[in-house]
């Protein structure tokens, strides 16, 4: 069976027969939804707008469909993958097409010597398991400028999250940090039906760009003083910016960075919160 699936996207039938004949099951505890739809995965393909001379990177590789459909492209793949018996499988499926596996854990890996120094030399694109899309997605914009484009699968509320605008519903903290290094916006939906499992939510595709430089200059304020304070306005959100950081901010910060102590966490872009941030790091220095 592995070998009469070399070099080819899967169907549902297909993704089953793959299993069973390793007697696997996804593991819930890892967050496995494999996509088993051809269409879908070449879909994402587009959708990343990668080909010939490309470096992707893919997250999660699971049983290779999405890694291949990928590799069809043209572009140079390498596949993350940290289920040691789904590492077995796609050494048999996508290694023969040129694809470069690696075994190990996304959220551990040393990707300084994986993907070089380059700054936005490689473009990831990945079906992120839920429980990690999140932390992984921030940890990369903050530590690996190697990345400079990202297509994420995620579930749709966590996608909606990371694209969100000041002011809507889904902004949160989050949304400060990927407006702060990227840009991002949500770019397709992926029905449950093409999965196996079948997950209990709904799926969306999020395209995340790398910004040349920082939304907030790091010589006027530090990102670390900047999401410190994002996180503790985000911590209590319901309150009012003068109660959510009153062991912060005073009085003086809010009117230095125009930001009414009045707003509440959702209504500061990235650029109020780094004027924020800035006088209150202007005032701690005059202070000492």
């Amino acid at each position: 069976m592995a070998c009469s699936l070399t070099g080819m996207t899967f169907t549902r039938s297909q993704t089953a027969a793959l299993l069973t004949e390793h007697g696997l099951r996804p593991s819930r505890a890892r967050g496995q939804n494999f996509v088993a739809d051809p269409n879908t995965v070449r879909r994402i393909a587009r959708l990343a707008e990668v080909g010939p001379g490309d470096q992707v990177v893919e997250i999660g590789a699971g049983l290779g469909s999405l890694t291949l459909a990928l590799a069809e492209t043209g572009a140079r793949v390498t596949a993350v993958e940290v289920d040691r018996h789904l590492v077995a499988i796609l050494r048999q499926t996508v290694e023969p097409t040129g694809v470069a596996l690696v075994e190990g854990d996304a959220m551990t890996l040393d990707w300084a010597a994986l993907l070089g120094s380059q700054p936005g030399g490689w473009v990831l694109v990945a079906n992120l398991p839920y429980n990690i899309a999140t932390p992984l997605v921030a940890d990369l914009l903050d530590q690996v400028p190697a990345i400079g484009r990202m297509l994420v699968m995620v579930q749709r509320e966590v996608g909606e999250r990371l694209a969100a605008p000041a002011r809507s519903d889904a902004y949160g903290a989050v949304s400060v940090k990927v407006a702060y290094w990227a840009t991002a916006k949500v770019v397709g939906r992926v029905p449950a039906s093409v999965f196996i499992p079948r997950p209990a939510v709904e799926s969306v595709l999020v395209d995340i760009r790398r910004l040349g430089q920082p939304a907030v200059d790091p010589t006027v304020v530090a990102a670390p003083e900047l999401f410190e304070l994002v996180r503790a306005g985000f911590g209590q959100r319901r309150k009012m910016l003068r109660k959510s950081l009153e062991a912060m901010v005073g009085p003086d910060d809010f009117e230095c960075a125009h930001v009414e102590p009045t707003a509440r966490a959702e209504e500061l872009d990235v650029l109020a919160w780094g004027r924020l941030a800035a006088c209150r790091r202007h005032r701690s220095q005059s202070d000492g």
